[in-house]
């Protein structure tokens, strides 16, 4: 069996920048033991696999896809840049023709079209809450040690905990801060805590950026994520709160770094617009 597999990189239009993702095409339905297995081989933050939902279904024609997204560890009920690779692969390598694309996937119906370079992710929302210093307080000086913690907020749909840092350090503090993720596992183990998003305020005038983020997810096998969707699903909603606004652009400060535009929208969801650069394509023999 010879499944179709593509390698994009997310929010960004540079190849080697920006957050890979696996893209697999099903022409048929997989073992369920293999996507894990092929997930694990490709060993990126993220493998997507993309599968009809009706026999007569086209990869070129169709609008309605399933989507999942499997971590080199396990399977995870939202991925962002995985689902804006998705789309690259559908709409950029199969021309499909559809002026938006729906995929059903472990947090509902997603939709993803097209704004001239741009690829936009209708997402969900999450809203963050106040969390307790002394409940994380290990974990927490595992990430920043004795930095000035701002604010501590807690998104209990996505399981992350976010960590925003004093106004009065630079992006480049954040970009040089040196962080242990694998050292996050020994300090949670509780399960209440899946991904950690260390975040700071950006310089908004001309055309700064309105924060800054890294994210680090070792409980799914993931040290750092390069860029992240599904962190700025819950980071969207902090900062417009923050802020006063509904449209921001931001910037993941991993080592590849990303950007991504952020327009919250009316019906309590958001859009998170990116670029995509497709680096492979090839065959998995199986």
């Amino acid at each position: 069996m010879h499944i179709p597999v593509f390698t994009v990189d997310a929010f960004t239009n540079r190849p080697f920048s920006g957050n890979p993702a696996a893209v697999c095409l099903l022409e048929n339905d997989l073992d369920e033991g293999l996507h894990q297995k092929i997930a694990t081989e490709m060993n990126l933050s993220e493998t997507a696999f993309i599968r009809k939902l009706h026999p007569g279904d086209d990869f070129t024609r169709s609008s309605r896809f399933g989507l999942r997204w499997f971590t080199p560890a396990n399977e995870v009920p939202l991925c962002g840049h995985a689902t804006l690779a998705s789309a690259a692969v559908l709409f950029h390598i199969q021309k499909n023709t559809n002026s938006v694309l729906t995929f059903v996937t472990l947090s509902g119906e997603l939709k993803a079209r097209q704004v001239e370079e741009y690829i936009v992710l209708d997402l969900p929302l999450y809203t963050t809450y106040s969390q307790v210093f002394q409940e994380v307080e290990e974990l927490i000086k595992a990430a920043v040690g004795d930095m000035i913690v701002q604010d501590l907020r807690y998104s209990p749909d996505t399981k992350n905990l976010l960590v925003c840092l004093s106004d009065t350090y630079e992006r480049s503090v954040l970009e040089e801060l040196q962080v242990s993720a694998q050292h996050f596992l020994a300090a949670e183990k509780t399960g209440k805590v899946k991904g950690l998003i260390l975040t700071l305020k950006g310089n908004s005038s001309g055309k700064g950026h309105d924060f800054y983020s890294r994210y680090f997810a070792p409980w799914y096998g993931v040290l750092e994520d390069p860029v992240t969707g599904s962190a700025h699903a819950v980071l969207s909603s902090y900062w417009s709160e923050q802020l006063g606004k509904k449209e921001m652009l931001a910037f993941q400060c991993s080592r590849r770094g990303g950007e991504l535009k952020i327009s919250l929208r009316g019906d309590g969801r958001v859009d998170i617009a990116g670029q995509t650069a497709v680096v492979l394509k090839g065959n998995l023999t199986l």
